[in-house]
């Protein structure tokens, strides 16, 4: 059975994926879905100054939250662990080798911004297609409630 991945190199694995910093800039994203949910909400009506102080709060606890949780000192415990019930040392070493590589420094720098487009894009097909799905779900809700 291969050895698990140890902890020393795991975390020289971290250090080369800038895992820290992609996990801090999980706070930009998570201000842009903020705004995108707020839009939908809103529907193109102009919130009040009551509502838009709401909005700020929540947006703020939501954020302080957020930092909180996904500190880097509460979450590299967890990705070493992951890490290494995931990986044995050989694969660590390869990804090492990879991500060291010019190519590899490439998709560590390309991946979130692809990541962020993968997503709105994925946003954009969920809103295309939300009406269908509301249909199916209401034809769903009829069939179930029709007696035998």
């Amino acid at each position: 059975m291969a050895a698990p991945a140890s902890e020393s190199s795991i975390k020289q694995l971290l250090a080369v994926t800038q895992t820290k910093k992609l996990v801090d800039g999980i706070g930009v994203q998570l201000d842009s879905l903020m705004n995108n949910t707020m839009r939908q909400v809103l529907a193109g009506k102009t919130p009040t100054a009551r509502q838009q102080k709401a909005i700020g709060k929540m947006k703020s606890r939501t954020v302080a939250l957020m930092h909180r949780e996904l500190e880097w000192e509460k979450l590299e415990p967890m990705y070493t662990r992951l890490f290494r019930e995931s990986f044995t040392e050989e694969e660590v070493a390869g990804m090492l080798s990879f991500y060291e590589t010019p190519a590899g420094q490439a998709v560590i720098y390309k991946m979130p911004v692809l990541m962020q487009k993968t997503m709105q894009d994925m946003q954009k097909m969920t809103e295309r297609i939300a009406p269908e799905m509301q249909k199916i779900q209401e034809s769903f809700v009829a069939e179930m409630s029709v007696a035998d």
